[in-house]
């Protein structure tokens, strides 16, 4: 059995290779992104995680492989905060996550032999106020610019979160704990 990462996200491999690192493959899905935007922030980030993992276990999935999608968002007052898409996309987010708290929402989907089961966590994050240097700075270290919300919390923007509600491991893009019960129930102990 192998267990398959449908992911590129480094944060989710470096987690996934705690957990197992002997069964774990990468491959990250290669569809485009696509559901209905009209859907709650928690039924959006489960169709998206099981789109992933869909079409990576149709591509590569054989016999008891599991296969594991995820998908991470940030919502502020309703909005969804995807990733941005420039610095200055970057910075107007930060504007708005600055001493205000926001929820992170990560679906996850685990698929093993014709079963399919998905979840999808909270996170509420508070963010104390930035100045406009800290995120002109924070900008100019790179960080933002792959991650929904435009910030990592397990990275220089740790310096930013001031308290989490929730699983930390969602906020980083994969809620280990629900996703040990969803393998659970598929017969997979990492444990």
């Amino acid at each position: 059995m192998q267990i398959i990462l449908a992911s590129g996200s480094p944060r989710r491999r470096e987690l996934m290779e705690m957990l197992c690192p002997e069964q774990l493959r990468i491959v990250p899905a290669v569809g485009e992104e696509r559901a209905d935007p009209a859907l709650a922030p928690d039924a959006l980030v489960k169709a998206l995680s099981r789109a992933k993992a869909a079409e990576v276990a149709a591509r590569c999935a054989q016999g008891d492989d599991v296969v594991i999608g995820a998908d991470t968002i940030v919502v502020l007052d309703g909005r969804v905060l995807g990733k941005p898409h420039d610095a200055d996309d970057a910075r107007r987010m930060l504007r708005a996550l600055s001493g205000r708290s926001h929820i992170v929402w990560t679906g996850v989907t685990v698929m093993r032999g014709g079963q399919t089961l998905s979840h999808a966590e909270r996170t509420d994050v508070y963010f104390r106020p930035l100045s406009e240097a800290e995120i002109d700075r924070y900008i100019l270290t790179g960080e933002p610019m792959d991650k929904a919300g435009a910030y990592g919390a397990q990275g220089w923007a740790s310096l930013f979160v001031e308290r989490l509600d929730g699983d930390f491991f969602n906020v980083m893009g994969l809620p280990l704990c629900a996703l040990g019960k969803l393998l659970k129930q598929l017969g997979v102990n990492l444990l």
